[in-house]
C-alpha cells in the first residue's frame, strides 16, 4: 500500500494532508501523482469520489512552490476549469487546504454573482485560478484575466462540460493558453467529442483509470421502487418518515420538479432545502452548508447542480426521476 510520503510529496504539503486527516492515497492519487510530478500530461478516467482533486492539486502546488521566483506581482500559473459553481468552490477549498503552508494564493470565479469581488482578488494577484467557463470568458473579454503565464491546466469533469454545452467555451479558453504547459484532463466517460479533444489537448499522456467506467460502487446498497407517477411524492414522504434516513439527497430532473418536491416535503413536516441553477449562488451555498452541517436532513437538487459535491456521511441518495443518461445515476 502506497503512502503519501512514498509519492515524493514535499513536507509542507504532507503536513497539510495530515492536518486534513488524510491517511493514505486513493488508487487515483497513487497512480496520478508520480507522473504528474514528472510533468507528464495525464488523462484520468475518473468518477466523483476517487480523490482526483488531490491527485492534480498536490503536484500543481508542489511545482509552483518549487518554481517560485522573487518577481514582483503574482501571475496566474495554474488554471482549473470546472463545470459548476459548487464544484469550482470545492476545488478552491481543496487548494487552500493542501497549500496551507506554502504561501500560494488561489481564487475561484464563477457566474451568477457580482464580478466585483472576484476582479478585486484577481487584481491583487493569484497563482492558481479555478473557474467556470462562462465567467472566465467574460473576464478575459474585459482583459481582467491574463492566461499567458499559465503552466498547468486542468480540465475537470470534461463529460459534464459536454453535457452542459460548455465545450465550445472550453475550446475558446484553450486557444488562449500557452502551448508550453502541463495538461490534465479528467472525465467520467469518454464520448467521441471528448476523445477528439484529448487528441488535440494532451501530448503523450499517462492514462489512469481506477474503476470500470460508470460502474456502481459495491459498498452502496441499491433498491428500486416501481410506482405510478401520482404516488411518487407520497412514497418519498413515507420513506423519509423513517428516521434511519439520517440524510437524503433527492435528485429531480427539472428545477420546477425540485421546487415542487421540496414544497410537498415541507407541507408533510419534513424540512427540506432545494438547490438548482435558478437559485442565487448565496442561497445555494447556504442550503448546501445547512445540509453538510446536518441542520437540514433533506436536500432536493437537480443532478447537474449537485453532481460532484463532496458530502461526508451521506446516508441516502434518492433518484426521484430516472436520469437522462445512465452515467448520471452512478
Amino acid at each position: 500500500m502506497a503512502s503519501f510520503e512514498s509519492l515524493r510529496i514535499m513536507n509542507p504539503i504532507l503536513k497539510a494532508l495530515q492536518k486534513q486527516d488524510y491517511k493514505e492515497p486513493t488508487p487515483m492519487q497513487a497512480q496520478a501523482i508520480p507522473p504528474l510530478l514528472e510533468r507528464r500530461d495525464l488523462l484520468g478516467c475518473a468518477q466523483t469520489g476517487t480523490g482526483k482533486t488531490a491527485a492534480f492539486a498536490i503536484p500543481i502546488l508542489q511545482h509552483l512552490s518549487q518554481e517560485r521566483t522573487p518577481e514582483r506581482g503574482r501571475k496566474i500559473k495554474a488554471l482549473i476549469l470546472s463545470p459548476t459553481r459548487e464544484l469550482a468552490t470545492q476545488i478552491g477549498e481543496s487548494f487552500t487546504a493542501y497549500g496551507a503552508y506554502l504561501g500560494l494564493k488561489n481564487t475561484v470565479i464563477f457566474g451568477g454573482v457580482s464580478q466585483v469581488p472576484q476582479v478585486a482578488k484577481l487584481s491583487a494577484g493569484v497563482d492558481i485560478l479555478v473557474a467556470t467557463p462562462g465567467r472566465l470568458l467574460d473576464l478575459m473579454g474585459q482583459r481582467r484575466v491574463n492566461l499567458q503565464f499559465v503552466k498547468y491546466f486542468v480540465l475537470d469533469e470534461a463529460n459534464r462540460m459536454l453535457d452542459m454545452g460548455f465545450l465550445h467555451d472550453v475550446e475558446k479558453v484553450i486557444a488562449q493558453l500557452p502551448r508550453e504547459r502541463q495538461t490534465m484532463l479528467f472525465s467520467a466517460t469518454m464520448p467521441a467529442a471528448i476523445e477528439k479533444l484529448t487528441k488535440t489537448l494532451l501530448i503523450d499522456p499517462v492514462k489512469v483509470a481506477v474503476a470500470p467506467v460508470s460502474s456502481t460502487v459495491d459498498t452502496v446498497e441499491q433498491s428500486v421502487y416501481f410506482v405510478n407517477k401520482q404516488n411518487k411524492i407520497p412514497l418519498l414522504i413515507h420513506l423519509l418518515k423513517d428516521r434511519t434516513v439520517v440524510s437524503a439527497l433527492v435528485f429531480s430532473r427539472t428545477k420546477h420538479g425540485a421546487d415542487k418536491i421540496a414544497r410537498k416535503l415541507t407541507q408533510a413536516g419534513i424540512a427540506a432545502d432545494v438547490i438548482h441553477s435558478n437559485k442565487s449562488q448565496n442561497a445555494r451555498q447556504a442550503a448546501l452548508g445547512r445540509f453538510k452541517d446536518g441542520q437540514s436532513r433533506v436536500l432536493v437538487a437537480t443532478d447537474i447542480v449537485a453532481r460532484g459535491i463532496d458530502i461526508d456521511e451521506l446516508s441516502h441518495v434518492i433518484n426521484f426521476d430516472l436520469p437522462e443518461v445512465p452515467e448520471a445515476y452512478v
